[in-house]
């Protein structure tokens, strides 16, 4: 028997059912968190991961279903319930407030009152989140303000936030998505303190590698239902994989290459732009996927920017298909680019917009030539996509806000191409979304690629850089440090060009 398994839980959460209009999302669902314990959960974007967080942090009610808390049954009907109950959630998307500092954020609604009425204490504020930092490793005034911060600082003030609220139990939801390597080796670090202090985690994660370093238990989920829990010596990442999906997964990515390729679809000559690049000169031909490779914060998403216009370039020449690309994002959708963000919820996609808007918005010009919208052939166009693409949704009215990760990205590339792009640039294309549904998205780019078209892949994981990548360029400061074949690459290769003077 686990050790952690042989006290009483902290919490459990027992038959827990939860429906919308047309979606059962969560079937009975039992689930528990011990003293101390890292519990992993797993699952497909849209298996019900994030509707069973929500009911246990109170922002849905559930239709059916019991909470213990220390053995006594409790009533979880609205955040008030849960910070009484010690319980704080972490979202891919902070709550910050950009342009207060740190103390205020931690302490934001909750900040201790001064001698007069009305008025804070701003030492005793300030104090109080100076010793929360210090327990977090976190060396920076109290007094700088968040947007100043990178996102794995603003992760940390996240968590003294939490803490600040005596939270017994965090809820981690994909907390090293935007991390670099050094970012997320802090952040076990601190996981590993809170741990030792008997803070409770429920860790939600895509990344296998991550499940196995940090979990004391695993709990999948699939369809609305828990489908097992597992100690990570019970099972391997092809198992959960598995069991997560239904089916096997083939989680290699590998793509045949022909080595066959077309017209010169992208070509950048001593570009500099004012979001910090510094002469780079890449090219990407039809029928090639190029990689852009570095560590978080090299500059990667800003090349992408660049070329879609973005940002304006302060000198050099960008060409895409021959022709110059000077203009915002309408001129480089006009020539047949395509940027699929780094943020797909806030640059890639009108969330309060339905699917089927969403499809049509980039090639609106193209579909409909004479600006007269023909609602017919508008259903006709969004419904083909979501079959070819297999989006997960009832209907082209459904508001894109309510689909999942991995189905939000495919709305993206969707409308790419009705917009019928022959260049397409992704950048940071699989964050955040599941194991299956990262195996559509780089089918489909592969699919892309046989069909003419041009890609230029930006990703952190290193693994699918390798797996997909016909040739990659490696940046370093906001530069090209270097090219390499496919032959050349490996993880070593790129890390020593991200990281060090070639």
């Amino acid at each position: 028997m686990n050790a952690i398994t042989e006290v009483a839980p902290l919490l459990e959460m027992r038959g827990i059912c939860k429906a919308f209009p047309g979606v059962k999302a969560l079937d009975d669902v039992s689930f528990e968190i011990y003293p101390g314990e890292v519990h992993m959960l797993l699952g497909e974007n849209g298996a019900g991961k994030s509707s069973l967080m929500k009911v246990l942090c109170g922002v849905y009610v559930a239709d059916a279903g019991e909470f213990y808390h220390e053995g006594r049954r409790v009533s979880v009907s609205s955040p008030v319930d849960t910070m009484r109950l010690g319980i704080a959630v972490i979202f891919q998307e902070f709550s910050l407030v950009p342009y207060l500092d740190i103390a205020q954020n931690i302490f934001l609604g909750r900040e201790p009152r001064g001698g007069l009425p009305g008025s804070t204490d701003h030492a005793r504020m300030h104090a109080e989140a100076r010793r929360l930092l210090d327990i977090l490793g976190m060396d920076i005034s109290t007094r700088t303000p968040v947007h100043r911060l990178g996102v794995a600082q603003q992760q940390m003030v996240e968590i003294a936030k939490a803490l600040s609220q005596n939270a017994r139990i965090l809820v981690l939801d994909e907390p090293t998505a935007a991390l670099s390597d050094r970012e997320t080796e802090k952040l076990f670090a601190v996981i590993g303190k809170l741990k030792a202090d008997d803070v409770s985690m429920i860790y939600i994660s895509h990344r296998m590698a991550e499940v196995f370093a940090l979990g004391d238990r695993i709990t999948v989920m699939r369809d609305g239902r828990k489908v097992g829990s597992y100690l990570p010596g019970d099972a391997t990442p092809d198992e959960l994989v598995a069991r997560m999906v239904g089916r096997k997964v083939d989680m290699s990515y590998s793509r045949e290459r022909s080595g066959v390729t077309g017209e010169l679809a992208l070509e950048m000559r001593d570009v500099s732009a004012d979001n910090g690049i510094e002469d780079i000169n890449l090219q990407v031909r039809a029928g090639e996927i190029v990689g852009l490779a570095g560590l978080v914060g090299s500059g990667r998403s800003e090349v992408a920017r660049a070329v879609f216009g973005a940002d304006p370039v302060r000198q050099g020449e960008i060409r895409i298909f021959g022709k110059a690309m000077q203009g915002g994002p309408d001129k480089a959708r006009a020539l047949g680019a395509a940027l699929i963000p780094e943020s797909r919820k806030t640059e890639g996609l009108a969330l309060i917009r339905t699917v089927r808007d969403n499809l049509l918005l980039a090639g609106l010009r193209r579909v409909f030539p004479t600006h007269w919208y023909r609602s017919g052939k508008a259903d006709a166009l969004s419904m083909r996509e979501i079959e070819r693409l297999r989006i997960a949704t009832p209907n082209g009215d459904q508001l894109a806000q309510y689909l999942s990760g991995g189905n939000q990205q495919k709305i993206v590339i969707g409308k790419w191409l009705l917009a019928e792009a022959r260049l397409f640039i992704f950048d940071e294309p699989t964050r955040g979304i599941d194991v299956g549904a990262k195996a559509e998205i780089f089918a489909l780019i592969d699919s892309l690629v046989k069909q003419g078209a041009a890609v230029l892949l930006i990703s952190s994981e290193l693994p699918e850089i390798l797996s997909v990548c016909d040739r990659t360029y490696v940046m370093r400061e906001g530069r090209i440090a270097g090219e390499l074949a496919h032959t050349e690459m490996t993880e070593e290769s790129i890390l020593q060009l991200g990281m060090n003077d070639a």
